[in-house]
């Protein structure tokens, strides 16, 4: 259970940016699966292929996904950011006709995503298929690149490290929660309702419990690994299901001071699996 202390300086600094407005993200409105059916893709690198799988809970994500490989927009790219026991980075279009002395990662279509958070359901466990994008302090809404996408190979974590970092993902489903209901908090906080406010506490306190599953997630981290402080920072939209032999061979690969494989690995061609 989270402090009673920590939630009201959480709610206090909330109520004095109630003036500020968050902004709204932009983006299409989200198409909707007829089924439970995951779509498939299959990558064929020059060192093996590697299959994942999309989630439907992510539809932008996973829309975007099957219409870039449909144009042939990755046939070609390169893995141009390779850092073991981490992840694997592919996705710039620049990277199709670079040198090897040229500086990638910073192309893209043209446009970013709204970002899909589907967590805890959805992680960065080993293997995991998530979308790059740009830092915070130009991005606070954490919006993804509209082409570039890693792999997470990561590394185990033991219990003890672990739980420190799941305190604090606990803390930012609390925070998340405070801003969704900020109307409700000003009105309180307007009309001096003491005792509202104590109650809209204690409900998103249990609200935040009862999403706080971290049961799989634990044991995925202390087992096959992963890379748990990305969770609620970028967008999960898949995994693989097929050729982690391949992952590894990449993330294995000698590479230069900016990440890059000394020697290309690339997307020779990516299509959807039927």
């Amino acid at each position: 259970m989270m402090k009673k202390n920590l939630i009201l300086s959480i709610m206090m600094a909330v109520f004095t940016l109630m003036s500020c407005s968050a902004g709204t993200p932009e983006g299409t409105a989200p198409s909707q699966p007829t089924d439970n059916k995951m779509t498939k893709v299959k990558l064929e690198t020059s060192l093996g292929d590697i299959v994942v799988e999309l989630y439907n809970e992510t539809p932008q994500h996973r829309d975007n996904f099957v219409k870039l490989v449909k144009e042939g927009f990755y046939d070609g790219v390169l893995f141009h950011r390779v850092i073991n026991n981490f992840m694997i980075q592919t996705g710039d279009p620049d990277s199709k006709t670079a040198g090897p002395d040229d500086f990638l990662g910073g192309g893209d279509p043209g446009y970013t995503i709204e970002a899909e958070f589907v967590f805890p359901k959805y992680f960065h466990k080993r293997g995991a298929l998530a979308a790059a994008r740009t830092g915070d302090q130009a991005n606070p809404m954490r919006r993804s690149s509209g082409s570039q996408f890693y792999i997470v190979t990561g590394q185990v974590f033991g219990t003890e490290q672990l739980m420190g970092m799941l305190q604090a993902k606990k803390q930012d489903i609390f925070r998340r929660l405070v801003m969704e209901n900020q109307d409700k908090i000003k009105q309180l906080q307007e009309s001096n309702d003491e005792a509202g406010i104590h109650a809209l506490q204690g409900e998103l306190i249990r609200q935040t419990e009862a999403e706080a599953q971290f049961d799989e997630l634990i044991e995925a981290y202390t087992t096959i690994g992963g890379t748990p402080h990305l969770d609620g920072q970028y967008t999960v939209f898949g995994e693989v299901v097929e050729g982690m032999d391949v992952v590894d061979k990449i993330q294995n690969t000698t590479t230069d001071r900016r990440d890059r494989p000394t020697v290309d690995i690339k997307i020779i061609k990516a299509s959807i699996v039927e």
